[in-house]
């Protein structure tokens, strides 16, 4: 059995890869979407990522529908209490930003389609750099106090700002902090290497990585003169035509056929490793892609195999 990962300085405990709700009531309907989550949770999972803006972006979408399908799956499982629910606040494109009470009407909202009276991980989405850091953390310490929230964290924010924040937080004894979900894989190391790393160090925050999977191209499908499906691969395929993608393949490739493993497993199971990392997201869109993440779990990579991967992402 999986062993869980304490969150920062919360009293939750994740497995060490979470679900990415992303492509829920998107590129996965509500049954595709259900047998995902089951298949993730049968595995030892429980550790699923929102946002309430899920996913506005697709066309007769308005946000939210993500939480509404896993809040309708929470519902028909009955196993709310062994699911570490996460989501976001801030980029609704109704409830836009990270104003006090912007805030509380979006957590309202997400509550609701949650089906659920507490979420137990609260991010915010983008930082809101038009608010003062006192205002946000004042408003989500109000939410914990409250009882709807059990922890919070942050996403997408400068290390200066982090640092404020949690000054702040200790400062007043408000909650703090206990998580920072960075863009940070293989092939995307410089935002997260560096003066965040630092700053999620020093205070003892643990990191959930977002696009682990840098969009599929980690998966290896993405390979010159091959043609994805997939609503993301512009992006992803991109990284073929860098000397760094390419090299991160390669090594990829090495260290999956000596494990006999996928290279998502393997490219999941380096981000694991990393300084300050609980546990790397990434999304399924069918039961057959969820194997590969959760196998990320308990593979463990030798030494020289994790430095032939960091050196090769290095380039």
């Amino acid at each position: 059995m999986t062993t869980l990962r304490p969150l920062g300085s919360s009293d939750l405990h994740v497995f060490p890869l979470a679900l990415g709700g992303n492509v829920f009531g998107w590129t996965a309907d509500e049954t595709q979407s259900f047998a995902v989550l089951d298949a993730y949770t049968a595995a030892g999972g429980n550790f699923v990522d929102s946002a309430d803006v899920y996913s506005a972006w697709a066309e007769g979408n308005e946000g939210g529908e993500s939480e509404t399908v896993i809040g309708r799956w929470l519902a028909a499982r009955g196993n709310r209490a062994d699911v570490v629910v996460a989501t976001k606040v801030g980029a609704h494109p109704h409830f836009k930003g990270l104003s006090a009470t912007t805030i509380k009407a979006a957590a309202e909202e997400s509550l609701r389609r949650l089906g659920t009276d507490y979420i137990d991980l609260y991010y915010t989405h983008f930082d809101d750099e038009s608010v003062p850091v006192e205002e946000i953390v004042t408003a989500l310490d109000q939410l914990v106090k409250d009882g709807t929230v059990r922890a919070v964290a942050a996403s997408n924010i400068s290390p200066e700002r982090l640092r404020a924040s949690l000054d702040f937080a200790e400062s007043e004894g408000l909650a703090r902090y206990v998580a920072l979900q960075p863009h940070y894989n293989l092939v995307s190391r410089d935002t997260y290497e560096g003066p965040l790393l630092e700053t999620v160090g020093k205070a003892g925050l643990s990191a959930v990585p977002y696009y682990g999977l840098a969009s599929g191209f980690l998966t290896g499908k993405y390979r010159p003169g091959t043609t994805v499906d997939s609503a993301r691969a512009a992006g992803a395929g991109g990284h073929l035509d860098t000397e760094r993608g390419r090299a991160v393949l390669s090594a990829l490739d090495a260290v999956a056929e000596a494990h006999g493993a996928e290279l998502a497993t393997v490219a999941l199971a380096w981000l694991a490793s990393r300084p300050t990392v609980a546990a790397p997201i990434a999304s399924a869109r069918t039961v057959e892609q969820v194997p590969a993440l959760v196998a990320a779990a308990e593979l463990t990579l030798t030494d020289a195999e994790l430095a032939l991967l960091t050196d090769a992402s290095g380039i």
